[in-house]
């Protein structure tokens, strides 16, 4: 018992000379903590979503996977029948201070989407493949129907914006092998003729936002 207590003893007083050390840092040398918020979006397969938003500047990651129904269902086989509710979807994880939720949705809605086809995109056809935004704060789905709104208004497109604005539920991973498939399978036909253009795309219409040094496959 008595080395017991004498171990503790020393336990307590080298945390005791940690604490102090640490709150003898002045602020400013400390490791400032990195702002991070996610966005969770859908529309067509989520090979394009990934693609494009992996070449945004301020983007720190990008997962593909499903969003919209439950996880006893959430694998590529079943989601492809189009009966458990999921959307393929992408989860955004970025840096406000580097760029906003705002122009996310400028990037998803001119040129990772076709926000007028409904659970359809492109060659896709399915409520899986539906264009939808799955906010996860009041922020966000504010942000959203003001988009949404501004688009309407100002005639962007010669069909109705069917984009649903939902409340985010859960996001579950893809299987592995569709993580960044893009970037992985520049080659492959689907992302030649669907993909790279979008990219391109993004590229073209804001050259601001792309990354420095991102890969170009179109």
């Amino acid at each position: 018992m008595k080395n017991r207590s004498s171990l503790v003893a020393a336990t307590f007083a080298l945390l005791a000379v940690a604490l102090a050390t640490t709150a003898t840092v002045p602020a400013a040398q400390r490791a400032p903590t990195r702002p991070t918020e996610t966005a969770v979006l859908a529309g067509g397969c989520f090979w394009g979503l990934e693609a494009v938003f992996e070449h945004v500047n301020g983007v720190r990651s990008v997962v593909s996977g499903y969003s919209g129904g439950s996880k006893a269902t959430a694998q590529y086989d079943t989601v492809s029948t189009g009966t458990t509710g999921h959307a393929e979807s992408v989860s955004i994880a970025f840096d406000p201070t580097k760029i906003s939720y705002r122009q996310l949705l400028d990037v998803y809605f001119s040129v990772a989407t076709d926000p007028t086809e409904l659970n359809r995109q492109g060659p896709d056809e399915g409520s899986q493949y539906r264009s939808a935004i799955f906010y996860t704060s009041p922020g966000q789905r504010a942000t959203a129907l003001a988009e949404i709104a501004a688009l309407t208004a100002q005639k962007k497109y010669s069909a109705p914006i069917v984009t649903q604005v939902v409340p985010y539920r859960a996001f579950y991973a893809a299987e592995a092998y569709h993580q960044h498939f893009f970037d992985r399978n520049p080659a492959y036909p689907y992302i030649v003729i669907n993909d790279a253009p979008k990219v391109a795309a993004l590229r073209e219409r804001f050259p601001k936002l792309v990354k420095s040094g991102a890969s170009d496959r179109s």
